[in-house]
């Protein structure tokens, strides 16, 4: 009966039940560092709290996978104009951590959210809204290029100063998405060449910039990159602790519990989950799990390329590509190809927003499923279609 209630793309199903068996493995095993640092000795209890925001995370991903996914093209403008006071406020207002502020607490609730989550989708949500309306002046500069451009630099100008990497991966996904709307390619490339060219100012800044606030945090992360490990500092020394867990995980890993490096490895249930999988899971369960997002993106992309509709392709391809690219940095910053961020694994990392908006994402993705045809279908259109003809 219940499962009857289950619509969209199957395998994506599948994909979220195995995402959410890893992370209440990994976080169980993971958290003792956490619960001795918060004086609790009671692993079970912050478990239990853990798989409260899972459970909610998927009762909401249900409940947006069971609303037609064209009602997301009008929510959108609503949201949009809601995300853009929230970060200002966040900026201002927001609880600060390492000179960074990205969290608003609801006052007398006590309650913390970081208020790009939602900023994230909002953004995917409208620039897939314009780029359908706008097909029919698709390589104009003025009447699309612009007002497209226009809503990625506020969302993404609001967000950077607090956190660079989650500008960063949103202004990507934006920009892919706007590839795929057969947005005019020399605006792009244009577009690209100015961002290589002010990201290298901005390095340059803050390469040459005091050790203080949040541009000091950056220059610290790109110099303990440039170092190759090093310098003996932080990152590097989170760096070092993941290389160790990877190290010793060989193939099969040495099974769930039996990890060493979770009361040396920082953060082994967030930003480090994909290191602290490794050692427990080997090679092989690492594997596992990339395997799980390129299979979500492979069925997305084929979801898209089936939707009757540009603005269902749009936004399934949008929220799947910002899923994606934000895994494949959690887990290039575990392998130490890319310098430290936060970005966490989606619905694999311990977390609040991030698992909440995570499952809400993937629930649109399965909105839009639900419209595209299966092939037997198809194929029976095509027959009616056929028999109506030869009537006539």
């Amino acid at each position: 009966m219940y499962l009857s209630q289950i619509k969209g793309d199957k395998v994506i199903w599948a994909i979220v039940v195995l995402l959410s068996i890893i992370s209440m493995l990994a976080v169980y095993s993971s958290i003792s560092s956490l619960a001795y640092k918060s004086g609790s000795t009671n692993q079970e209890i912050i478990l239990i709290k853990h798989a409260i925001t899972m459970l909610l995370g998927l009762s909401l991903m249900f409940f947006v996978h069971k609303l037609k996914f064209t009602y997301y093209s009008r929510i959108a403008q609503l949201a949009y104009w809601v995300a853009i006071p929230l970060l200002a406020l966040t900026l201002i207002l927001g609880v600060s951590l390492n000179d960074a502020s990205r969290w608003l607490v609801v006052p007398g609730l006590g309650i913390s959210f970081q208020t790009s989550d939602f900023a994230k989708l909002a953004l995917i949500m409208f620039v897939a809204r314009l780029l359908a309306k706008k097909q029919d002046q698709i390589k104009d500069f003025k009447s699309t290029f612009i007002p497209v451009l226009f809503p990625v630099f506020v969302i993404c100008g609001l967000i950077l100063p607090a956190n660079f990497s989650t500008a960063a991966v949103l202004f990507a996904t934006c920009l892919v998405l706007m590839f795929i709307g057969r947005v005019n390619i020399n605006y792009l490339f244009a577009l690209v060449g100015t961002g290589i060219l002010l990201f290298s100012v901005f390095v340059l800044i803050a390469l040459n910039s005091a050790d203080k606030g949040r541009i000091g945090t950056w220059k610290n992360r790109i110099e303990n990159f440039m170092s190759g490990g090093s310098a003996n500092t932080d990152s590097n020394y989170q760096v070092n602790q993941a290389k160790i867990a990877i190290a010793t995980g060989g193939i099969l890993g040495k099974g769930p519990g039996g990890s060493t490096q979770r009361n040396f490895l920082p953060h082994p249930y967030s930003d480090f989950i994909y290191a602290f999988i490794i050692e427990e899971y080997g090679l092989a369960g690492g594997l596992f799990v990339m395997f799980l997002y390129v299979l979500l993106l492979l069925r997305t992309i084929r979801i898209a390329n089936n939707a009757d509709n540009d603005f269902g392709a749009f936004l399934a391809l949008g929220c799947c590509f910002l899923l994606v690219f934000q895994a494949m940095i959690n887990m290039a910053v575990a392998v130490n190809l890319i310098p430290v961020t936060g970005q966490p694994l989606p619905f694999i990392s311990k977390g609040g927003t991030s698992v909440i908006f995570t499952g809400i994402a993937i629930g649109m993705i399965l909105s839009v499923s639900q419209s595209v045809k299966t092939e037997p279908e198809v194929n029976n259109l095509v027959k009616q279609k056929g028999a109506d003809l030869a009537a006539v």
